[in-house]
């Protein structure tokens, strides 16, 4: 009789294949290969909205609709006064016909270079829909009142952390934030700190152009931008 193929010889035996596929088998991603082509939809001029507004309205809806996780996550980039960029992820947290709203430490290093570089862009990717918005703009705050009664809505452990976080500051180690949010809980009680830290607030990223991407076949993909000039919002088509 013949040797089954699927014998199980134990650990040691599933140890020797895998050691052999690894002689012919690499295991770095093949990066130059990677590509999606996307057969979702199109946009069209006919397509936009009046505005930029009640287009990032109806994307968002969708984007909700189709279950991503966090839509209304946005990478910012900002950029120091010697122009060195720096980009990360935030949450936005409203939006309305003045631009687009998160809430930080306003000494992180975003918040400095905001201070120095009140410009910034964001970039809404939601590829497993096909589609990206990317924003640029200048940078305001947002009033102290709309930033108290945000920070009132955030769940105790937020608003905690923003008392106790010296966000973007090198610190020795976990122990010391540890320490930090204890103190903290010390001084406001369980319920936590009911109104924010100074150095915190929100910033309104107000755009001045709104491109909408929508992903097509062979990397042709439709970029329409609203773009704002002294006569108003135009609306120009960008070679992909």
């Amino acid at each position: 009789m013949g040797a089954n193929p699927r014998r199980w010889d134990g650990p040691a035996a599933l140890w020797k294949s895998s050691a052999r596929l690894d002689d012919h088998v690499t295991r770095k991603p093949q990066l130059s290969g990677m590509r999606t082509d996307y057969l979702r939809d199109e946009l069209a001029e006919a397509d936009l909205a009046t505005t930029w507004l009640a287009q990032f309205e109806a994307w968002f809806e969708d984007a909700v609709r189709a279950g991503l996780p966090e839509p209304n996550a946005m990478v910012l980039a900002t950029s120091s006064a010697q122009g060195r960029p720096s980009a990360r992820t935030v949450l936005l947290k409203d939006v309305d016909e003045r631009g687009f709203v998160w809430y930080t430490n306003l000494t992180s290093r975003k918040g400095l270079e905001i201070a120095d570089n009140p410009y910034a862009s964001a970039v809404f990717s939601w590829h497993p829909i096909g589609r990206q918005i990317v924003i640029a703009g200048g940078v305001e705050p947002v009033d102290r009142a709309q930033t108290e009664a945000y920070f009132a809505s955030r769940p105790v452990e937020s608003r905690q952390g923003a008392w106790a976080s010296p966000q973007s500051q090198v610190v020795p180690d976990r122990a010391y934030l540890d320490q930090a949010l204890a103190r903290v809980v010390e001084e406001f009680g369980p319920q936590g700190p009911t109104a924010p830290p100074e150095h915190w607030g929100g910033l309104r990223l107000v755009p001045e152009t709104v491109e909408f991407w929508q992903g097509r076949t062979g990397r042709l993909h439709d970029r329409l931008r609203y773009r704002h000039d002294t006569a108003g919002w135009v609306v120009e088509r960008l070679a992909p």
